[in-house]
């Protein structure tokens, strides 16, 4: 095991969740062929991985809609409890498939995946506004008589096929458990983290409550990142790159911008809201927070190229100087 670990130098890596494939046996086998990269992140320094859930919380909620239909002992599970759930299936597959991999590459390191929680703000303006659907397509009729049965719930037609659940995305303000993912981390773990943005929970005068929410599993790595003073953020996608004008004759792909090229994309409405502009935006939050006398890098890139990534050979590079 390495000793000169230390979260100040660590690489947080967001993996999203729509890159998992649609089945646990997809996922496992995606992963399999994702290990290898990780593992060589993980040969160059300390090494902490998000991810997201969206596709595998929606199979998990599909599936306790569709056992409460079929047999009345099958209980109302809710939102925190699945993204719960998510956590522990999607690490446990993440945790085996980079043994394997370290195995066989003669990686010395550990791995593992910590349950975490994200606190948001109970104010957030997103919890006036769901914009988050979530769960199984529903006709106009049982969206009706869901929101009956489950006062102040918001279902909305998504995209023509039918009626889905909508759920808030409020930013997330602290990691709960970051001093556990530090401890870690220093101790020579690869570590998982914040898996699908984290579980949602706010503070109360009586302790820590869950909340149903998704938030942003790229905010939350940002986040992660910041907090553990983290050199670098990888956000691994499904494109090369960043690109300009896509979808036009004009597309090119991005490979260095500055913090305030990456501002001017944000605020000019060319990256898709549901795509690439929270990934450039954590990127940015991340990147334009790095303490006086300190550079810190961020970069968006396809899975295969993680590993050469940070060389800036491949993907997009933000950095703060």
């Amino acid at each position: 095991m390495k000793s000169d670990y230390s979260s100040s130098s660590a690489t947080v890596v967001a993996l999203g969740g729509n890159a998992l494939g649609q089945t646990p046996d997809d996922q496992l086998h995606l992963l399999r062929q994702a290990a290898p990269v990780l593992v060589s992140l993980a040969d160059a320094g300390p090494l902490v991985i998000a991810h997201g859930n969206g596709p595998q919380v929606g199979q998990i909620t599909r599936a306790f809609s569709l056992g409460v239909a079929a047999d009345p002992g099958v209980p109302d599970v809710d939102l925190p409890e699945m993204v719960a759930m998510s956590q522990g299936y999607i690490g446990e597959h993440l945790v085996r498939s980079i043994d394997e991999a370290g195995a066989r590459r003669g990686y010395s390191g550990k791995v593992v995946a910590l349950l975490t929680r994200v606190e948001v703000d109970p104010n957030d303006p997103a919890f006036a506004d769901p914009t988050k659907p979530i769960g199984q397509f529903l006709t106009r009729e049982m969206a009706e008589q869901r929101m009956k049965e489950e006062p102040g719930s918001v279902y909305r037609e998504d995209a023509g096929r039918g009626f889905r659940k909508y759920v808030a995305s409020p930013l997330p303000h602290r990691i709960v458990e970051i001093e556990a993912v530090q401890a870690l981390t220093n101790a020579g773990f690869i570590v998982i983290a914040s898996g699908g943005g984290g579980i949602p929970i706010i503070r109360t005068d009586y302790g820590m409550k869950a909340v149903d929410a998704v938030i942003d599993k790229d905010r939350s790595a940002a986040l992660m990142a910041d907090e553990l003073g983290a050199s670098a953020l990888v956000i691994l996608t499904a494109v090369p790159a960043v690109a300009a004008g896509w979808g036009t004759p004009m597309q090119h792909w991005l490979h260095h911008i500055s913090l305030d090229e990456g501002r001017a994309l944000i605020e000019s409405g060319e990256l898709a809201e549901g795509s690439m502009r929270p990934k450039v935006e954590a990127i940015v939050d991340f990147v334009s927070k790095a303490p006086a006398g300190t550079v810190r890098r961020g970069v968006i890139c396809a899975l295969a190229d993680a590993d050469r990534a940070l060389s800036g050979e491949v993907g997009t590079t933000i950095t703060s100087v």
